[in-house]
């Protein structure tokens, strides 16, 4: 898989995050697992080996998501700077989705890192149904586990995105 092409085509990657500890003082202070570390290193290698380099990060500010994002960078050697989100903490499908509609024009990659359901949401609404067919069976068939990944083709800008408005390319769940 290559980065998208500059005649239009950008990309978005929609990722939950890492599996993370069951308990902490607040839900927003909950800390990745062990396994979590693993998994976010497993997919950060995964989307390094796809050829995906992310030219901004979208990233709920959620201790969890920030080192999900942290593993995910440094397994795929990106140097890319996440923007930390407060709003796509609490995000659902529609603020969510106005979030990525306010990404500016020149990205053409985007990594969004958040929290189910929205997550899993977004990767329904978005996709149009004319993906990949192993991708599409994957997202059917595991949901939208911890760490999961679903990799879209976008035609148009940001600031359009709306239902059906991507290919899905790729999917990845990794061992979750």
């Amino acid at each position: 898989m290559q980065q998208p092409s500059s005649e239009g085509l950008r990309r978005l990657v929609v990722m939950r995050h890492a599996k993370a500890e069951p308990t902490a003082p607040s839900d927003h202070d909950r800390a990745l697992a062990a396994r979590g570390r693993g998994d976010a290193a497993h997919a950060g290698r995964w989307l390094r080996e796809q050829g995906i380099v992310p030219d901004a990060a979208l990233v709920s500010d959620a201790l969890r998501t920030r080192q999900t994002w942290e593993e995910v960078a440094l397994a795929a050697d990106w140097e890319t700077t996440a923007d930390l989100s407060g709003a796509l903490y609490a995000a659902g499908p529609d603020s969510a989705f106005d979030l990525i509609r306010d990404v500016h024009a020149t990205v053409t990659t985007l990594l969004v890192i958040g929290h189910n359901p929205t997550m899993a949401s977004i990767a329904e609404l978005i996709d149009d149904g004319e993906g990949d067919p192993a991708a599409t069976t994957g997202l059917v068939t595991r949901g939208f586990p911890t760490s999961a990944l679903a990799v879209f083709a976008i035609a148009g800008e940001w600031a359009d995105l709306g239902a059906g408005a991507g290919r899905l390319e790729a999917f990845h769940a990794g061992d979750a």
